[in-house]
């Protein structure tokens, strides 16, 4: 069996690794919304971004877990978006494809030649790339709502496709 985050077929899936993304990927982003929505409420202003994934957009093989818990974070925000729109709260996702992160190297339990491998043969999406986007995002005019901004990497046109030169 591969050891590895959430790479494993359904079948062959461990526990541990379900609960890992699912307390991260979904608990995670509720008990932080928990937390800063009622400021937002009281105000009847603010704006929350949620960073989604590829995955939450489209399945892959081996990805069923992982990808649920990125669809989770999609349905979420759409939701969100309803709950909170009459009290003047903007409710962002951002889905960024291949992003060059500490995220394979978690995935791949610190196997740093694993990790960079994911990464080999074209130029990935990098943090500053994303963070320009929440950038943008959260400086529109307060009349702008960017409800869900889907970002690649030039190469890549769906999760599992990624032209790579080598």
């Amino acid at each position: 069996m591969p050891d590895w985050l959430g790479l494993d077929p359904i079948q062959d899936g461990k526990w541990d690794d379900w609960d890992e993304m699912i307390d991260t990927n979904l608990k995670g982003l509720l008990r932080i919304t928990k937390a800063v929505l009622p400021l937002m409420v009281r105000a009847h202003k603010g704006h929350i971004i949620n960073i989604g994934s590829v995955a939450g957009k489209e399945a892959y093989a081996k990805g069923n877990v992982y990808c649920a818990t990125k669809y989770a974070v999609d349905g979420l925000t759409k939701a969100m978006r309803y709950d909170l729109y009459t009290y003047g709260i903007r409710v962002t996702q951002i889905a960024p494809g291949a992003v060059e992160t500490e995220f394979s190297n978690v995935r791949f339990h610190g196997d740093d030649e694993r990790a960079a491998a994911v990464y080999k043969g074209f130029q990935p999406l990098t943090a500053d790339d994303i963070a320009d986007a929440v950038w943008y995002c959260a400086n529109v005019p307060e009349h702008v709502s960017i409800h869900d901004l889907f970002i690649m990497p030039t190469v890549q046109a769906g999760a599992s496709a990624i032209h790579r030169s080598e």
